[in-house]
């Protein structure tokens, strides 16, 4: 197998990019922060009625607040990513065979062994790639022809990274 596809130098592309790893990394943080305000909410009620009800309000409000930032901290962090982004556009190329992803942006050059990849997410846009448990880079479909995509589904299916349809 051997695919190889360019990155037109979008300044939407990188924000994009940006914004899927980010969300990938930050999604336990809406998670704790739903708890965290739920407990929050369920603590204040269920205190209103009693005498030390008055006493635990702040630490009751307190839970609320961390966890509504919390929610917010990932929506948060992929905005800036997508707005600081935007000066980083400059043309590239994937080229991506049996061994590797090699990946080019401007003058730099970076790949990842499909040895090291633990697994790939599938997302509307893009394929993430994991090594270990952090996200590692993205593969963008969008950019690929109709074959090339069903051949690297093919090889991610066969490798045991991605699940058969």
């Amino acid at each position: 197998m051997r695919i190889r596809f360019d990155v037109p130098a979008d300044p939407a592309y990188p924000g994009r990019v940006a914004a899927a790893l980010s969300r990938e990394r930050l999604r336990g943080f809406g998670y704790v922060g739903a708890v965290l305000a739920g407990t929050g909410v369920i603590g204040y009620v269920a205190s209103r009625g009693s005498g030390w009800g008055e006493q635990l309000a702040p630490v009751w409000m307190s839970m609320v607040t961390a966890g509504v930032l919390s929610m917010l901290f990932g929506p948060w962090v992929r905005l800036r990513a997508r707005r600081r982004s935007g000066r980083f556009a400059v043309d590239g190329a994937y080229e991506i065979t049996d061994d590797n992803i090699m990946m080019r942006s401007g003058t730099e050059s970076s790949g990842i062994a499909w040895d090291g990849v633990s697994q790939v997410r599938d997302t509307p846009e893009f394929w993430i790639v994991y090594v270990g448990r952090m996200p590692a880079t993205v593969i963008p479909r969008r950019l690929m022809s109709a074959d090339d995509v069903e051949t690297l589904r093919a090889h991610l299916v066969r490798r045991g990274l991605l699940p058969s349809r």
